[in-house]
């Protein structure tokens, strides 16, 4: 069985739109989550180690200031494109459209006021909580009326995101969660420990603004080979890598299926990522550097924690050879990702 508690997180500051922001508890006998009505935002997850302890194992604040000031997209629901737009433009049946560019040339996750830093709104399921936004036509410079539903559900271990979109013009669609792990339990200081496996062949090589270049390299003889688990702090080093945020090209089934697994040994904990997208965006923290202080006044530096985002793949709106990111009217988006936590 899973409770559902709803209750009151804070108030949206006046220039942000004021409002009243939700939180909303799932929790069951292993996995405890909390999710806030401001951007879909997943502000903590508990899991049991093998000891039968709970840690809080995402990143994140203790209170709404943390999430209203300038951060790295903890915790949030991104869009309406998740992941970067080459010098945020795009063409759509004849028509040009230029972003706001907030990645250096580029427009990354949705813009300066994407949906990580909205209002939706919430309605409570037996299980779990669905949440609406309509995201109107130039919204950030996006065509067409865009609504939007990001259901979650948990049952027993397994955390499900579901995401679904409807459009009145054709427009690029593509949603993630940014939720940034440590299974050693947030705060920790890297997550060098962990044992990392992605299921891919091929991942997106970039250029030095992170937009693919266009090839679909095999991960085949590589540093970026995690297809068997690998000791992360070990194969950086090996590599020479600072880290990963890269595309991982995933089999092009619309089926659920296994795409990747990270595990903490000293404390038993893993966690599966089981998806319908055809990309998985690794990350590793690269741009965390300490500076920005956390729940219970943690210090987050460099590779103290991981993303692992489904997704479609970066860029795919201005690479016609990518899978297709483009919603078109009467068509409906529709994706799901597990989040599978176990001890061992």
């Amino acid at each position: 069985m899973t409770e559902v508690k709803r209750e009151v997180f804070g108030q949206m500051p006046q220039e942000d739109g004021g409002g009243v922001v939700e939180k909303f508890v799932l929790k069951s006998d292993s996995v405890k989550v909390e999710i806030l009505s401001l951007g879909c935002i997943i502000a903590a997850l508990e899991t049991k180690g093998r000891d039968g302890k709970f840690s809080d194992v995402v990143l994140g604040f203790d209170t709404l200031e943390g999430y209203t000031r300038k951060h790295p997209f903890f915790g949030a629901v991104v869009g309406r494109v998740a992941n970067r737009i080459a010098k945020g433009r795009f063409t759509v049946e004849g028509k040009e459209y230029q972003l706001f560019l907030n990645n250096g040339p580029n427009s990354l996750h949705g813009g300066a006021r994407g949906f990580d830093k909205v209002l939706w709104s919430p309605q409570v399921l037996p299980n779990g909580v669905c949440f609406f936004r309509l995201s109107s036509d130039g919204e950030e410079g996006y065509p067409g009326d865009l609504k939007v539903w990001v259901t979650y559900t948990l049952s027993g271990g397994e955390l499900a995101i579901n995401y679904r979109a409807h459009t009145s013009k054709t427009t690029p669609v593509n949603l993630t969660n940014h939720a940034y792990f440590n299974l050693a339990g947030q705060g920790s200081r890297d997550i060098y420990d962990h044992e990392i496996s992605i299921e891919a062949d091929s991942y997106l090589p970039v250029d030095d603004t992170k937009i693919p270049t266009g090839e679909v390299a095999a991960v085949e003889g590589t540093g970026f080979d995690l297809r068997q688990p690998v000791e992360l702090g070990k194969h950086l080093q090996k590599f020479h890598l600072d880290g990963f945020d890269h595309n991982f090209c995933l089999r092009q089934v619309q089926a659920r299926r296994l795409v990747a697994r990270a595990r903490h040994p000293p404390t038993g904990r893993t966690m599966e990522v089981h998806t319908t997208q055809p990309g998985i965006q690794f990350y590793t923290g690269n741009n965390l550097d300490g500076s920005l202080k956390g729940k219970g006044a943690a210090a987050y530096p460099k590779h103290s924690a991981f993303c692992l985002e489904t997704q479609n793949w970066p860029d795919a709106v201005n690479k016609p050879h990518f899978p297709n990111t483009l919603l078109r009217p009467g068509e409906e988006y529709n994706h799901s990702t597990w989040l599978v936590f176990s001890a061992a």
